[in-house]
């Protein structure tokens, strides 16, 4: 099992910045890819950025060029460096991460954690 928690939300206003951290525990060494999605109310849960454990990223067209995806392998952890933020980012953020056990992938989610931008 994987377990995955979050944490740097919170409140903020438009053009500012945030970092969010996701730290891992568990069977941390079956990890392969991870990442951040995040979900608005009423709306879909969207990916935001992914990282494999080779460091390959990955970003939504909406968050590039402010976003920085980032992993310490030796930490377990991963961060989502967020900069000139603005309101349409307002969502809960949660960390993902892809797990290699017995052959097989499995999914896990991080709680969430929440970014308010104000504009």
């Amino acid at each position: 099992q994987v377990q995955l928690v979050e944490s740097g939300g919170g409140l903020v206003q438009a053009g500012g910045s945030l970092r969010l951290s996701c730290a891992a525990s568990g069977s941390i060494f079956s990890i392969t890819t991870m990442g951040w999605y995040r979900q608005a109310p009423g709306n879909q849960r969207e990916l935001v950025a992914t990282i494999t454990s080779g460091g390959r990223t990955n970003y939504a067209d909406s968050v590039k060029g402010r976003f920085t995806i980032s992993r310490d392998n030796a930490k377990n952890t991963m961060s989502l460096q967020m900069n000139s933020l603005k309101p349409e980012d307002t969502a809960a953020y949660y960390c993902y991460a892809n797990s290699l056990t017995d052959g097989r992938l499995r999914g896990y989610w991080g709680q969430g954690t929440q970014v308010t931008v104000s504009s």
